[in-house]
């Protein structure tokens, strides 16, 4: 999958981005129909303290839509783990859907059709 990776007003060390480019490639594992993502680094500056939350946001682009996730941890790696574990519940809910959608829909053993129903099986009366 390619991604395209931004830290917001710093930079990102090059083992973290490679990090995140391994981690976000497992997803093909689940859905290997994933096109590109991208990637938002940001440090979020509002804590007073000296540790800044680390907020990671992933755009993932498949054919029929996109997903979204945004996470926040004392660490990227720790963002990126917590992003990874959504995107694969995400990831595999979207598939679920995809192939339900695809699978002619029954009623009692009978095809729906959009105009009415087509019985496949017909029971005869001896």
């Amino acid at each position: 999958m390619r991604l395209q990776m931004q830290a917001i007003h710093f930079d990102a060390d090059p083992k973290l981005l490679v990090f995140i480019q391994q981690k976000l490639d497992k997803l093909d594992t689940f859905y290997d129909r994933i096109t590109s993502g991208e990637v938002f680094l940001k440090l979020d500056k509002s804590d007073s303290a000296k540790l800044h939350t680390k907020l990671l946001e992933v755009k993932l682009y498949v054919p029929g839509g996109t997903m979204f996730v945004r996470e926040q941890g004392t660490t990227f790696e720790e963002a990126t783990d917590l992003a990874v574990d959504t995107l694969k519940m995400q990831v595999k809910k979207f598939k679920d859907k995809r192939n339900n959608a695809r699978a002619p829909k029954t009623i009692d053993g009978a095809v729906v059709e959009e105009e009415g129903v087509t019985v496949l099986t017909e029971e005869t009366e001896e």
